[in-house]
């Protein structure tokens, strides 16, 4: 029992906290970009771009990590913190040589050996940090005997630094300075010191510091051929893009209009300050910054996209649906603005709309089946129509990404009530019965405990 506990009280130090905590932030443009500036790493480590999903998580700290297979968070204050997509590529290589590696897979190489030397002072350390005095708990571990925390801290340490070096070959594969890697390490390096973060002592961290990092990586990359090499200018016009829209996003009005004033009219201005101005409750604003921004791309799907979103929920929605049509015309695959225009149609009203969401809806979903609004829209148009047995299932594939058990089991097993045996809707109904009373079974095992 003290093992299991000192081995909970290490996963609170050393590991981030749970996307599912935080907030996701979808956004088709910055989906697309996190896939196109990171295919050529993606190969370079030998894996497949496909099965390689990019996260945004809304969180302001300076942060990525992987889990759950070959999944990478990246927190929004990553990119508000670099200042080039070389920067973010970076980052983007270390974290696809965690995947590479298995490190996810190998986390039990170094907690199984820590966690067998019982140390009391962890449980300590654990309860201070768990209620949000991470110093504190250091600061116990640090009276406690430090055997086991110090042998699994440099295994994760060594992993780190096996990483830095397993990104650095990704970079030089795809052709990649790593100017990027090193300036952003240095930036973290400035907030190290700011933190007043002690530069002679890595015994206590789960990484090395980021000057040993610079030192380890500067001489591979200024020998590397691409160290000279610029930013591609197309990826960081579009860099610029996506932070400028994330600011917007997530920044306060204020702050916003401090770094975008008015009268800077780059796309990242315009972006910032559409999304600032609409955030705030002055829609007449956003739209006028939006129709900025589509003047100077009439063609830009995402820039139709955003036009017609602050449009929609404007209560405009007449005047959303032919920005959006125009959107989903420029770009006919991209689940989320499918979704957009599906969503419009179906706050129409209008019956002869329904028809022309519904093969939207249904391909938004085969393109992405892991969006709820989607599955929320679709449930509407079949409510709608009568078809209970769908607008059920639809609601059960809405509760079930949403971790809701108990709504997905009883949603599947009215769906599959009404549904033809053997159909795969009735299938799919069955799989999500079965998955969501696992998830219950577990929850009251939990509860028992």
């Amino acid at each position: 029992m003290r093992a299991i506990l000192a081995l909970i009280a290490m996963l609170l130090l050393v590991l981030p906290r749970p996307a599912v905590a935080q907030s996701i932030l979808r956004d088709a443009e910055t989906e697309a970009f996190f896939r196109d500036i990171s295919r050529d790493l993606v190969i370079a480590a030998g894996l497949e771009p496909r099965n390689v999903q990019f996260v945004l998580v809304g969180d302001p700290s300076i942060n990525a990590f992987v889990t759950g297979g070959q999944n990478v968070f990246i927190h929004s204050g990553l990119i508000v913190a670099a200042d080039n997509v070389n920067e973010l590529q970076g980052v983007i290589a270390h974290e696809i040589g965690h995947i590479a590696a298995g490190h996810n897979v190998r986390f039990g190489e170094g907690a199984g050996p820590a966690s067998k030397i019982s140390l009391l002072s962890l449980v300590g350390a654990a309860a201070a940090m768990a209620m949000g005095a991470g110093e504190a708990g250091m600061a116990i571990l640090g009276l406690g005997q430090t055997a086991a925390m110090g042998r699994f801290l440099a295994f994760t340490r060594d992993q780190e630094s096996r990483t830095d070096q397993a990104g650095a070959v990704f970079l030089s594969k795809a052709g990649i300075s790593g100017r990027g890697s090193i300036e952003f390490f240095r930036k973290l390096q400035g907030l190290e010191f700011r933190l007043a973060i002690p530069q002679n002592n890595e015994y206590a961290r789960t990484h090395p510091l980021s000057g040993t990092r610079v030192n380890n990586l500067l001489a591979v990359y200024e020998r590397d051929p691409a160290w000279n090499t610029p930013p591609d200018k197309a990826l960081q016009a579009r860099f610029e893009r996506i932070k400028g829209k994330l600011i917007g996003f997530v920044e306060e009005p204020r702050i916003v209009m401090q770094r975008y004033p008015e009268g800077t009219n780059t796309p990242a201005a315009l972006y910032a300050r559409a999304y600032a101005w609409h955030r705030s409750g002055y829609p007449d604003l956003a739209t006028a910054e939006a129709a900025r921004l589509v003047a100077s791309g009439p063609n830009d799907p995402y820039f139709l996209e955003l036009q017609g979103q602050i449009l929609l929920e404007s209560g405009k929605v007449d005047e959303s649906l032919p920005v959006l049509r125009q959107a989903v015309a420029r770009a006919p695959n991209e689940p989320m603005i499918l979704t957009l225009l599906g969503h419009a149609l179906v706050a129409s009203e209008d019956s002869g709309l329904q028809a022309e969401a519904e093969p939207l809806l249904r391909k938004a979903v085969t393109l992405d089946r892991e969006n709820p609004f989607t599955w929320y829209q679709l449930g509407v148009i079949y409510d709608r129509r009568g078809d209970k047995p769908r607008a059920a299932l639809a609601a059960a594939e809405r509760f079930s990404l949403e971790g809701n058990a108990m709504g997905a089991m009883m949603n599947a097993r009215m769906a599959r009530a009404g549904l033809p045996a053997g159909t795969p809707d009735y299938i799919r109904a069955d799989d999500i019965t079965l998955v969501a009373g696992d998830a219950l079974e577990l929850q009251q095992r939990k509860k028992k405990r």
